[in-house]
């Protein structure tokens, strides 16, 4: 029998409980307020509002993670999907539950706060030193601002902290507790997370990787290890800190995938096969069409580059002119081009060049790779034809053409030969949208190319199409994909330009794997380029740092209510003196070390490292990419960089305290500093509040007196 009573003993961080009900306080209150569209919650929302109709989209900026978790927050709230997310300021309806949409940001937001206090006590500083980092996050106005709205930073910043944290816990652990494996697993997540929020996450997992093979190697050198306790410690981290981040990383693009299963705006930059595995779109049209392409196919071909825009090769009834602007002559044969719409110009007929059937026989008889066609154009009956003349806007390639018999010595060359470029054996059959082919004019060997180059007004400004006889290696412009199809049945012109509106079905699973949709989805978001522009806004990375610029999130349509990403000044001026000294003492500790002076025992050099590694290594990795990167920047992009330095700061102090000051005087000179500006810190927070939070509402006066820099834009009405 068990002995009574029961008893069970718990020891409470009160520290730790009270820094996180004011992070809960800070970062919850109010979260409602303002009722209104706030700064990139107008970008957020339209992925949430996809999300909530099952839409697929593309977003170039960052992994499905991120929009996912918001996208939870609004499935909580019970949101529809039916808002309108067109501009900054507008109002929501009351059917609109904003608490739930800022809910999962702020509780991130405010469980970095605790997170901070732990992780300051796993680099082996003290409680004292832990409230203090806590309490720089805990007023920094800019993580505030950052956490109360539907946007990503806190989330990011919320599972580098627990990475780091549990990483740390699992090093630190005895090698005999039962909890040591899980602490490490817990990191692995936490990074597959913070990768699967932003790729600015990518950052922190490097770092944490290489401080984590240090400490491998340590462990590898050490002769008191068995070789089998070893190689087992070397697994687990390959395992929990390799393999579970890739494969979370793929798991949540899976989920992404499975949850966004209907056709939407994105649907044309994939390839045909990816379009047509979502519910309605091409799925709708292409349903029930013929898999294998026969001589008699009627067929409409897309080519496989998505840039500039996609389109379908597409003739009509115009010619290319006698001569061009530069001077140089033409076939002055049919114009032949790509054009980025639905259209009935857009279909053509596969023809056997050795009989004149233009309908598929029964049964069919398929193509296969290597096979040599023709292509008949349906509305106009002209056949796809090259030579050697100069194509219009590209004159070192040869212009494809409708073939015209002008009787001027200039004889058709309209034999094409298929190439199949993804093929899975010599004899594969041409196949509906799942094949990608090339078509090799026979001629001459030149290749049927978009050049994506805009035809002059004579062409409509349509995309040309040329054939290219020198080419290296693959390149999307050279191939097509048969995305429409149907078995053309009609041997005359006006009954097959009436059939050409009436596609044949034959019931095809036209499935393809999630891997395959996992690498085309990842290729477009590393490959698309969105255009960039300036914004009023915008900054470089090294504006952050003194925090030359703020950003206006919103401004109350008839007030001067106002909320503005903008740090707290005492706490961001205490981040950079932190760094500097850090930098300075690491150069003298290290100069006086190779001189043979040792002025720390080698337990606080290996603590002094420990917190240059993960603190300073933590900025640099956080702020140094963005001096490279060619794209538009803003402010927020500083904060996950910020937090280590708040993490650096009362950790450095703790340490010149300890290791620096050897009177009792100074050490209290130094007490007093820190207090002082904790409460400047406070007191920093406190003025900017109305800024952070929006109220209470500031008059004008006011507001020009919280404009500390020329630089930062602060609005204001004169009553």
């Amino acid at each position: 029998m068990l002995p009574l009573p029961l008893v069970v003993t718990a020891r409470v961080d009160l520290i730790l409980v009270l820094v996180s009900l004011l992070a809960l306080w800070t970062r919850l209150s109010h979260l409602g307020y303002p009722s209104a569209v706030v700064f990139d919650e107008v970008y957020y929302g339209q992925f949430v509002s996809l999300y909530m109709k099952r839409v697929f989209f593309i977003d170039d900026s960052g992994p499905p993670l991120g929009h996912m978790i918001l996208a939870l927050g609004a499935y909580l709230g019970g949101f529809d999907g039916n808002f309108l997310w067109n501009r900054i300021g507008a109002e929501y309806p009351s059917t609109v539950n904003v608490w739930c949409l800022r809910l999962l940001p702020a509780l991130c937001g405010a469980l970095c706060v605790p997170l901070v206090y732990l992780l300051t006590l796993e680099l082996r500083f003290s409680h004292l030193s832990a409230l203090g980092a806590a309490l720089l996050l805990l007023l920094e106005n800019s993580l505030i601002v950052q956490s109360r709205f539907m946007l990503l930073e806190s989330v990011l910043i919320f599972f580098v902290l627990l990475a780091f944290f549990s990483y740390l816990r699992f090093h630190n652990a005895p090698t005999s507790s039962w909890s040591r494996c899980s602490w490490l697993l817990l990191s692995g997540v936490s990074c597959g997370a913070a990768v699967g929020v932003k790729y600015m996450g990518v950052f922190s997992y490097l770092l944490l990787l290489g401080v984590a093979s240090a400490h491998t190697w340590k462990l590898i050198g050490d002769r008191t290890v068995s070789h089998m306790h070893v190689l087992v410690q070397c697994a687990c981290r390959l395992a929990c800190l390799v393999v579970v981040p890739i494969l979370l990383y793929v798991f949540w693009f899976y989920v992404h995938l499975s949850i966004l299963n209907r056709s939407g705006p994105h649907d044309q930059l994939m390839s045909s096969a990816f379009q047509a595995s979502l519910q309605g779109g091409l799925s709708r049209i292409t349903q029930g069409q013929p898999l294998e392409v026969a001589y008699g196919s009627q067929v409409t071909l897309r080519n496989s580059a998505s840039q500039p825009i996609p389109c379908w090769l597409h003739s009509h009834k115009a010619n290319y002119p006698i001569r061009y602007e530069s001077g140089r002559g033409s076939s002055h044969q049919q114009q032949i081009t790509c054009y980025p719409f639905k259209d009935v110009n857009n279909w053509w007929i596969v023809k056997d060049p050795g009989r004149q059937q233009l309908v598929v026989d029964t049964p069919p008889r398929p193509i296969r790779h290597g096979d040599v066609i023709q292509l008949l154009h349906g509305m106009t009956s002209r056949f796809l034809n090259s030579h050697d003349v100069a194509a219009p806007m590209s004159p070192h390639a040869q212009e494809v053409s409708g073939y015209i018999d002008f009787n001027v010595s200039m004889p058709a060359q309209n034999l094409w030969r298929v190439d199949i470029s993804n093929r899975g054996a010599e004899s594969e059959v041409w196949k509906t949208i799942l094949s990608e082919v090339r078509l090799v004019h026979v001629n001459t060997s030149a290749v049927l190319k978009l050049s994506g180059v805009p035809l002059s007004d004579w062409g409509f400004r349509q995309l040309e199409v040329v054939a290219e006889k020198l080419f290296k290696g693959h390149s999307s412009s050279l191939g097509w994909t048969v995305e429409e199809h149907r078995y053309g049945t009609s041997q005359e012109q006006k009954e097959r330009e009436a059939e050409l509106h009436s596609p044949t079905h034959i019931d095809v699973d036209r499935k393809i794997s999630f891997w395959a949709k996992f690498v085309e989805l990842q290729w477009k978001m590393l490959t698309l380029k969105q255009e960039e522009s300036e914004h009023k806004y915008s900054s470089g990375p090294l504006e952050w740092i003194t925090m030359e610029t703020n950003i206006a999130y919103w401004l109350h349509a008839s007030t001067n209510a106002q909320i503005h990403l903008i740090g707290n000044p005492v706490s961001w001026g205490v981040a950079n003196l932190s760094l500097l000294a850090y930098q300075l003492l690491a150069t003298v500790y290290l100069l006086r070390r190779r001189r043979g002076f040792k002025d720390l025992p080698d337990g606080a050099w290996d603590q002094f490292l420990s917190l240059g590694c993960v603190c300073v290594g933590g900025w640099l990795v956080n702020f140094v990419p963005f001096l490279l990167m060619d794209k538009t920047l803003f402010l927020y992009h500083y904060l996950p960089a910020l937090c280590y330095l708040h993490l650096l700061s009362p950790a450095l102090v703790e340490h010149a305290h300890t290791h620096l000051l050897s009177s009792v005087t100074y050490q209290r000179a130094m007490c007093m500093c820190a207090s002082a500006i904790l409460l400047s810190v406070f007191l920093s927070y406190q003025t900017f509040s109305p800024l952070t939070y929006g109220r209470p509402e500031l008059s004008a006066n006011q507001l020009q007196g919280l404009k500390w820099k020329e630089t930062w834009d602060i609005l204001y009405r004169r009553r």
